[in-house]
């Protein structure tokens, strides 16, 4: 059950029109009223033919004109309007139902409290089967105005409760977070358009398309007008940027000029200030033992940042701030992967950027690897080969999954179902990359005995998967994964083992095929070198005095072999 307050309005009169009116494609039919603040005297035009609108608007304003009369400051924002509508595969309610629900609500979002003698007068009319329309006028019966300050929250926490009671369709509970609905105006003109978007979700897409472009909110803004939506930024006499709106070409008003929506209209992350703290951050200090591996490309450096990502989710601000970049992520890949995976990314990107948001403020700082990945990949002009996107879709999943129980554990009920929506678009794309790599993967696997002793590894590195991995279809594939590595001078065993911590398998569908993807991706590079690895690290140790021996021997730099090479070679 879906209630939704509009915006106050100050024609009574007008709103009556409409509600006992044919509506606007002839779909109202039997107005007439269910439930009302005293039904004593109080005409329905649905009903008592000699009933008239007029009447009826009176009759509910009258506390209004009153208090007009008395104050002598007029009050021109009295109309609450909040249509309440069932699920399609509801089941059609009695009218003394839909009363019950009406009082319910009015109670709830403090227009008629319980036993409160002098509330707010309300109607609640019934045009359909499937919807009620409350109306009232905010003036008390004592002349004061109803306090409803949140009543959207009550309302809705009314409204799920009325579900349980009523064995309705169960919604899940917001959290302040959603981005406003169309209204009907926009989705009629749309429709007249033939526009498969209102301007504003069609705004909204572009503007989260060029956030992975741009690195401050100027870079965004000159990325949109380029792209050619029409933008007007709003300026401090200093000339800082304080805030923008856009519009989209050929949407006009009647005059034939240009319709503008602010950012913070198109959805609650696209103002400016967050739009900044997003964008505008610095790189972390690098920690100076930190390992310089060999360049890698920007979809590998994507999978890298991607598995920092576990590290970041115990702290809600950190978590916050990665799950934020992860769109940005997304959206980078879905615009520079092949054609044919556009379509389930570009689900995934619409259906993640729903999952981002909730009440956590994000430390944006902590997120900078992954949205400079974001950006990277972004503007790179080379494409993945099979492998890398297969990897890197892979951990998107995984990074996905992370970010659903985050969402589970706070409780974010809508977030929680975008995100398996996002999980089920990037799964699809994710299998679809993968099958041409496995099956290139099998036609060259290792031979039998190389088989059984890399299933021995497996057994040892991962004993609780041992079963599913060996059995997995992917085996052949996986094999061949391994006995490459081990050629290139990595150890199957500790390559097993690294990538099941990186990755539970417990949650794998096809545990054997989560393995390609994270060993192919850290064996590509060669296998570490420990003595360069400790010729690299700084000495912790003070410097011999002169004349006196060092303490300890130092490392040297001519290669070594082992010792027993060594014996012989003397």
């Amino acid at each position: 059950m879906i209630a939704a307050i509009k915006p106050a309005g100050s024609n009574t009169r007008g709103l009556l029109a409409y509600l006992y009116g044919p509506g606007r494609h002839d779909e109202h039919t039997d107005p007439h009223i269910v439930a009302g603040f005293a039904m004593l005297g109080m005409p329905d035009p649905g009903r008592d033919p000699d009933a008239t609108l007029t009447q009826l608007a009176r009759h509910l304003d009258e506390p209004v004109h009153l208090r007009n009369s008395e104050f002598g400051k007029k009050v021109t924002d009295h109309v609450w309007h909040c249509p309440v509508r069932t699920a399609p595969e509801d089941r059609r309610l009695s009218d003394a139902e839909w009363a019950d629900i009406a009082q319910r609500i009015v109670e709830a979002a403090g227009i008629a409290p319980a036993g409160d003698d002098l509330a707010c007068r309300w109607i609640a009319v019934r045009h359909a089967d499937d919807h009620i329309h409350i109306l009232a006028t905010t003036v008390r019966e004592d002349g004061r105005r109803p306090k409803l300050h949140d009543s959207g929250l009550r309302v809705g926490d009314a409204c799920r409760q009325i579900e349980t009671d009523y064995g309705l369709r169960q919604l899940k509970k917001g959290n302040r977070t959603a981005g406003r609905r169309p209204t009907q105006a926009e989705m009629h003109k749309a429709q007249r358009r033939g526009w498969e978007q209102t301007s504003r979700d069609w705004l909204q897409d572009r503007i989260r398309a060029a956030i992975p472009h741009a690195s401050n909110a100027e870079e965004l803004l000159a990325y949109l007008e380029a792209d050619g939506i029409a933008v007007k930024p709003r300026r401090g006499p200093s000339g800082d940027l304080l805030g923008y709106a856009v519009g989209r070409p050929g949407d006009l008003n009647k005059d034939g000029e240009q319709i503008f929506h602010p950012g913070g209209k198109i959805a609650p992350d696209l103002t400016i200030p967050k739009l900044r703290a997003r964008l505008e951050t610095t790189a972390p200090e690098e920690h100076p033992t930190a390992r310089r591996d060999q360049p890698a490309t920007p979809w590998h450096q994507a999978i890298d940042a991607l598995d920092t990502l576990h590290t970041g989710m115990a702290d809600d601000t950190h978590a916050q701030a990665h799950i934020t970049a992860l769109v940005d992520l997304i959206e980078a890949t879905a615009q520079k992967a092949p054609a044919h995976f556009h379509a389930e990314l570009r689900a995934a990107s619409q259906a993640f950027a729903r999952a981002q948001r909730s009440q956590i403020r994000a430390e944006n700082q902590a997120a900078h690897t992954l949205r400079k990945a974001a950006r990277d990949l972004a503007h790179t002009a080379t494409g993945p080969d099979g492998s890398a996107l297969a990897t890197l879709l892979a951990t998107l999943v995984w990074a996905t999954i992370l970010a659903a129980r985050w969402h589970e554990a706070k409780n974010n009920a809508h977030q929680t179902e975008a995100v398996r929506q996002t999980l089920h678009h990037l799964q699809a794309a994710a299998d679809r990359a993968l099958t041409p790599v496995v099956g290139s993967l099998a036609t060259r696997q290792p031979n039998d005995q190389t088989r059984r002793t890399l299933a021995h590894d497996v057994r040892a590195a991962v004993p609780d998967h041992a079963d599913r991995i060996l059995t997995d279809p992917a085996w052949p594939a996986l094999a061949t994964v391994l006995a490459e590595a081990e050629a290139g001078g990595h150890k199957p065993h500790q390559l097993l083992k690294e990538a099941a911590a990186q990755r539970e398998l417990t949650t794998a569908r096809q545990p054997a095929r989560v393995l390609i993807t994270r060993i192919q991706h850290t064996s590509r590079n060669p296998a570490p070198n420990l003595r360069a690895e400790a010729a690299r690290r700084p000495s912790t140790m003070a410097p011999a005095p002169s004349g006196h021996q060092a303490r300890y021997p130092q490392p040297t730099t001519t290669p070594t072999m082992p010792t027993d090479q060594r014996h012989r070679r003397r």
